[in-house]
């Protein structure tokens, strides 16, 4: 006799409670990963005494092998099946134990190695990390599609996703710039191996709880040339994508604020308060999008908050001086920001439901591995760029007492050599051009691509619908709101 399952909370819905808990559970932990590294690896890297310069060229040539990974994993997910009949599960259980273990590999470099020792070191830990995100990224995103076909149900649990998640990132940042603050001093290896545990423990019950009860009508087989055919053919997901590498790779803030924090505030705790008020509106905002999207498309509140954000953005530019004013134009902008963080991720499933209505292709794999993929690359490009920018700048990375280079591991070790004082006001000036004008300029031209994107969720509705074999093709081609 099977067990019964819990019944879902709204009639309309498809999905259980626990399965909703453990999605958002296994959000907080991916999100807790994924902010050590895009919140941490650049500051680690610059703390360690590698060079900014060639930090960055490691992030970027890494992103060479990312690109063949994601699509070669893409292709392999629609293709491969497990004797278990369940496509999503099994590559979760792979990635909630790799994607952590990865991330310690990272941040236990020997600091007393050579430059040369830990720039491989480095560069063979990131490819590892990169391929166990892969496996821990599309699977989550695309079992969304497998779990509901209810578009409003998806857009819920993505944006009350948000809320665990960003609890998992605020976690990780309280966590982190405590231990490693001049206060504290602790390692980055050990932080690290804290933040894993607890990443696996919350990520692990996923696969569990999740089910996979929607199953695509005449699922076909493809070759990886059909499969690029597909991508380009898809062009709401090449126009969001592209929008979001613009706008997320130039976030050069997530990479640098401890370094902004302690060398412009004199103080790396500083940056706990920034990233306090931004963390609270996103995760205010987390519950209130859900009721907000459902009398208003959530394309246009995400292109709304968009303009908002860079409105405000250019509040911050004179605040240098004002450590108070600063964190008040920080979180203003922390509320449209939010938005765009609850939304993000929403639009992935509708490019899916778009592209397999208009080319007869079910291929979500290939789909969240563009995700996947963009997402690892705005945070290689926002982490490189910000070092090679500060590189260019002159800002240095090694220190000298009495003629020695020192061992730096934590701001503890910086604020015993003084590290403020021996930075140029050439270095200090770039660092904060980095963080804040070159972010300004990546919204700007993310919103003018995503000015083509034309989807809305109603005719996505109708395409799901279709997809999963509710209606035919001309029912819905006469629900359509235009012709796609």
């Amino acid at each position: 006799m099977s067990k019964k399952q819990p019944k879902p909370q709204n009639p309309l819905w498809q999905t259980t409670k626990p399965e909703r808990k453990s999605y958002y559970t296994y959000f907080f932990g991916q999100n807790m990963i994924y902010n050590m590294i895009a919140g941490y690896l650049a500051t680690f890297l610059l703390l360690i005494g590698v060079d900014p310069v060639k930090s960055a060229a490691v992030m970027l040539a890494v992103k060479v092998w990312d690109a063949v990974n994601d699509a070669v994993f893409g292709v392999i997910f629609d293709k491969f099946k497990f004797k278990s009949n369940q496509k999503y599960i099994p590559w979760l259980k792979i990635a909630c134990a790799a994607t952590p273990i990865a991330t310690v590999a990272i941040f236990i470099i020997p600091t007393a190695a050579s430059e040369t020792v830990k720039l491989i070191w480095f560069a063979l830990a990131y490819v590892i990390w990169d391929t166990a995100y892969t496996l821990c990224d599309v699977p989550a995103f695309g079992i969304i599609t497998a779990m509901t076909s209810n578009i409003e149900e998806r857009n819920t649990i993505l944006s009350l996703k948000g809320i665990t998640g960003g609890v998992g990132s605020a976690l990780t940042t309280v966590l982190v710039t405590l231990l490693i603050s001049e206060y504290v001093g602790l390692g980055y290896g050990p932080v690290s191996v804290i933040v894993a545990v607890v990443a696996m423990a919350t990520m692990f019950p996923i696969c569990k709880h999740c089910q996979e009860r929607n199953k695509t009508v005449d699922e076909e087989q493809f070759t990886l040339r059909r499969m690029l055919r597909y991508v380009i053919s898809n062009k709401y997901l090449l126009i969001y994508y592209i929008g979001y590498i613009f706008y997320s790779g130039a976030q050069t803030y997530n990479a640098l604020h401890m370094i902004m924090a302690y060398y412009i505030y004199k103080n790396s705790l500083a940056s706990l308060i920034t990233g306090t008020v931004a963390a609270l509106p996103q995760l205010f905002m987390a519950l209130l999008v859900p009721k907000i999207i459902r009398k208003m498309d959530k394309t246009k509140l995400f292109k709304v908050s968009v303009i908002a954000t860079i409105l405000l953005s250019f509040l911050i530019l004179p605040t240098r001086n004002s450590f108070v004013l600063f964190v008040i134009t920080y979180m203003l902008r922390a509320i449209p920001l939010g938005i765009i963080g609850v939304l993000s991720f929403t639009f992935t499933p509708d490019c899916a439901e778009y592209g397999q209505y208009t080319t007869g292709t079910e291929a979500k794999g290939i789909t969240f591995a563009i995700q996947t993929f963009a997402v690892k690359l705005a945070a290689a490009i926002s982490g490189s760029m910000g070092l090679a920018l500060l590189g260019l700048f002159g800002f240095k990375t090694e220190f000298e007492v009495n003629g020695v280079i020192q061992e730096v591991s934590n701001f503890a070790d910086l604020d015993a050599i003084n590290a403020i004082a021996q930075q140029t006001s050439e270095a200090l000036d770039g660092l904060w051009f980095t963080y804040n004008i070159v972010p300004i300029i990546g919204i700007v031209i993310a919103f003018v691509i995503w000015s083509f994107y034309k989807l809305n969720d109603k005719d996505v509705q109708v395409m799901a619908d279709c997809n999963v074999g509710k209606i035919t093709k001309s029912e819905a081609e006469n629900l359509l709101s235009k012709k796609y």
